[in-house]
């Protein structure tokens, strides 16, 4: 019996704090706080209409560390998840260390005026939270989040070496919009249209942003064009599996979403850095994403299926040769929306956030200092994935990735 607080009002934030109702012997009282309250109450009627438990909510500014540090005082959680920004990373981080409190994320930081995500902004609050005896838990998402932990079960069950990785991340919904985004605009299109890199014999190879384009039969959905892109988690892989060759992350987009995205990028609607508009400087992707669907009204529309997952190849554990396993989840849109009201873009991040902070409340992982999903026993996560709504599968495959 434990008490959370959850920072940030988005689709996930919604499915996560769901969940934690769903789950009231680990999560017996439930916070919730974003900069805009209406929000957060919305989500918490919604839980009380579907639960019958209740969230408490706040108005905050994560980036105002004194403010944030104090609200963390007052409720006294055992536990701050961070459902925000990217970029909203560090400033919470200082203050659950201002405030003695356990950190929870599920996507690496970001700075606003560059788009770039690394984990070394992360990586070095290590010694900060080691001294301070908190932990701090990075990535408890799907991608990063479950396809590093779909990485770690194979390695420990199935596989002795991961020689090569493809994380494949296929999304066969149809929302009926123009063109939208399935999470926050913003991040979603500074993660598109930057560089696509990936690990290649001991270092990462940089090449333009979607670029490599193969085809692939994904089960549930069907074929798809997927896009080499460069996604965090590579750069956890690379370094809790030193011996991994290669490592590439593959993301499905309709021809519609490119023709669209490309337009914009033309035409500077993508840019980060401030243009002046009758005397105001205005940032032009955050105008556009004020612009496009809120994706977290979405689900009421989209139909369809996820299906993500890890191809890996490697040296058999019972010494067997090489072999090469394939572990995924198939999550259906209107299954999710029935659940929570959301799709399954956000159920799929939620629900391992909600896990995570499970796996940290109860015991089950545990540790001083600043962690990846890669360092955890993956068994207790995936028993819960199969419990909470994301039942995963695996199969052998006859040999490597051809493409």
């Amino acid at each position: 019996m434990s008490k959370v607080l959850v920072i940030g009002a988005g689709g996930v934030s919604s499915v996560c704090v769901h969940k934690m109702a769903m789950n009231a012997d680990i999560f017996s009282e439930i916070h919730l706080a974003s900069r805009t309250r209406a929000k957060c109450d919305a989500i918490a009627a919604s839980v009380k209409q579907r639960t019958g438990q209740t969230v408490s909510t706040y108005e905050i500014d994560a980036e105002e560390v004194p403010a944030l540090t104090r609200l963390i005082q007052e409720i006294g959680p055992k536990l701050v998840v961070n459902l925000a920004l990217p970029y909203q990373d560090l400033p919470i981080m200082d203050a659950c260390l201002a405030a003695g409190v356990d950190y929870l994320d599920t996507a690496n930081y970001e700075p606003k005026d560059e788009a770039k995500f690394e984990y070394k902004w992360q990586w070095a609050y290590q010694d900060r939270f080691k001294q301070a005896g908190l932990m701090a838990l990075l990535g408890s998402g799907f991608d990063p989040g479950v396809t590093s932990v779909f990485a770690m079960w194979l390695k420990k069950h199935k596989l002795k070496t991961i020689r090569q990785l493809d994380i494949l991340d296929c999304n066969g919904g149809d929302h009926g919009q123009a063109f939208a985004t399935n999470f926050n605009p913003e991040i979603n299109i500074r993660e598109v249209t930057a560089p696509a890199r990936h690990w290649e014999n001991g270092q990462f190879v940089e090449t333009p942003a979607m670029a490599k384009k193969v085809a692939f039969d994904f089960e549930a959905v069907g074929p798809k064009n997927m896009y080499m892109m460069y996604h965090e988690e590579l750069e956890s892989l690379a370094k809790f599996l030193p011996e991994l060759e290669r490592g590439r992350f593959w993301m499905t987009f309709g021809d519609a979403y490119i023709t669209h995205l490309t337009v914009l990028q033309n035409v500077g609607m993508t840019r980060i850095d401030p243009v002046l508009y009758q005397g105001k400087e205005i940032v032009p992707l955050q105008f556009l994403a004020a612009v496009l669907p809120k994706p977290e009204t979405l689900g009421a529309t989209t139909k369809g299926k996820t299906n993500i997952g890890d191809i890996a190849t490697g040296e058999a554990l019972d010494g067997s040769g090489e072999k090469t396993f394939y572990i995924y989840n198939i999550c259906d849109h209107e299954d999710a929306y029935a659940e929570t009201g959301n799709q399954a873009i956000s159920y799929t991040t939620g629900v391992p956030a909600m896990i995570g902070a499970a796996m940290m409340l109860t015991g089950a992982w545990t540790g001083q200092g600043v962690f990846n999903m890669e360092q955890m026993d993956p068994d207790p996560f995936m028993d819960m994935l199969n419990t909470q709504g994301l039942p995963w599968q695996v199969k052998e495959l006859p040999g490597p990735v051809e493409f």
